[in-house]
């Protein structure tokens, strides 16, 4: 039985295992896991891993390979790799699957396992929940002595990443701009300084030692991550473009050549406006946590937004019921966008590159692009949830709200004439969200009043 103590700091979920290590997440989750994940998988093929440079990665690796190779895995093991590489490296072996192991944006005693299926992407909410009930029945499909799987290092998936990308980027051409990038001590660094090596780019990396237990700060692609150290050295430095990254690179955030630090929520937008009349296809998946600007954006190159609930699942279960040719991007409003000549896989690097061609192509500078787009300002909070009343919270809130248009796709967005709010239950930590966003000035009033009503209830 798991402590409410311990609850607090494990979330077990269509998401995957998330949780601060010892405290919440301990190694026989790990261990249970990897072996309902190797259950899972059809039999004898291989998976791939890697992981972020927390310093608990190492254990949960040794616990995450214990479980696969005894259900008769072969394992390719990356090291500390990027997740996007993990991804991509699982299409270009034919692998059964893979696994990351890495907690993104939080911070360094936090860890967590991400599950891939065939394609490299996540796993869609049918398949998370077989997932979940294997693993909560603990029947393993475990092999005798005589099959159990082996493990091969790969050492050159950054390389083949780096190949990936530069099919679909000029290098050459981006070469002229000089880009600042915050790695938050985390992969990306692994990809950047080998992109400048072999291509000539000038990245200049902060923050790039890779680190397990002391983050030079959270690794939240916020504007206020941004704000703290990157968005200062823009000028003095004299970069064309800022960026930011979560610590398994598939989340950015960005800063203008003017010092101005950028909304996460702009990097999904920016992307819609560069791919819309480059790609066959007009839809935009987006969670409804999402800037309204999209809607925008999308409208200016005839396309149309599909608003999905938030979480990786949701968007990873809309994309599968288009065809691929039909959409342009999938993303959220944390930094983390899909496009589809990566397959769909949530790609922070290439979501760079995907900027710098946008200024490269049009003769602007980042400020530039963002000043054509009307004015949205969005707010964002958290309140932590320490009660089991949010039904009754959600219902006090569309009562008091009523004069506006209800959605309750994922806890509760009610929406006026250029004006929004969300309020729903985090999906990977013990927290309530709060978004209000307003076209104009930020919507204060509004924020505060909901943060009050939640904090009465949560």
């Amino acid at each position: 039985m798991i402590s409410p103590q311990a609850a607090k700091s494990l979330r077990i979920s269509h998401v995957g295992l998330r949780g601060v290590v010892g405290s919440g997440l301990t190694a026989s989750h790990v261990l249970d896991f990897a072996a309902a994940f190797g259950t899972f998988l059809e039999p004898g093929g291989a998976v791939v891993i890697g992981r972020d440079p927390r310093a608990s990665g190492v254990m949960i690796r040794e616990g995450l390979l214990a479980g696969l190779l005894a259900c008769g895995h072969d394992v390719i093991d990356l090291g500390i790799a990027p997740t996007p590489v993990i991804q991509h490296s699982i299409r270009r072996r034919d692998a059964a699957g893979g696994v990351s192991i890495g907690a993104s944006h939080n911070s360094a005693e936090w860890n967590a396992l991400k599950f891939f299926g065939r394609e490299g992407t996540y796993l869609s909410t049918a398949e998370a929940g077989e997932l979940l009930d294997i693993y909560h029945l603990k029947k393993f499909a475990f092999v005798e002595w005589t099959k159990i799987g082996r493990v091969t290092p790969e050492t050159r998936a950054i390389d083949r990443y780096l190949d990936d990308l530069a099919v679909n980027y000029d290098f050459p051409a981006l070469r002229k701009f000089r880009v600042l990038v915050d790695c938050c001590n985390g992969t990306s660094s692994l990809i950047l300084r080998r992109a400048n090596e072999r291509f000539g780019t000038e990245f200049i990396l902060m923050n790039e030692k890779i680190e397990g237990v002391s983050f030079a700060h959270e690794p939240s692609t916020t504007r206020d991550a941004v704000a703290l150290q990157l968005a200062p050295l823009m000028k003095p430095l004299r970069a064309d473009a800022g960026f930011l990254f979560d610590v398994d690179s598939d989340r950015v955030a960005l800063a203008a050549e003017d010092g101005t630090p950028v909304s996460e929520e702009m990097v999904l937008p920016l992307l819609a406006d560069y791919l819309l009349p480059r790609a066959p296809g007009k839809l935009i998946i987006a969670n409804i946590s999402s800037t309204a600007l999209l809607e925008e954006i999308a409208a200016r190159h005839g396309g149309k937004v599909v608003r999905v609930p938030v979480g990786r699942q949701a968007a990873i279960d809309a994309l599968s019921t288009y065809r691929p040719e039909q959409i342009a991007l999938a993303g959220e409003g944390t930094g983390a966008v899909m496009m589809p000549q990566f397959r769909f896989v949530y790609d922070g690097i290439a979501s760079m590159f995907a900027v710098l061609s946008m200024l490269h192509e049009s003769g602007r500078t980042l400020s530039q692009v963002l000043g054509s787009y009307p004015k949205y300002s969005l707010l964002k909070g958290q309140v932590p949830l320490v009660t089991q009343r949010i039904p009754a919270l959600l219902m006090d809130l569309r009562e008091r709200y009523s004069d506006g248009r209800v959605n309750v796709l994922d806890g509760l967005r009610v929406d006026w004439p250029g004006r929004w709010f969300h309020v729903r239950v985090s999906q990977t930590e013990p927290i309530v969200r709060v978004i209000c966003e307003q076209q104009g000035d930020p919507p204060k009033e509004l924020f505060e009043a909901l943060l009050e009503e939640v904090r009465s209830f949560a």
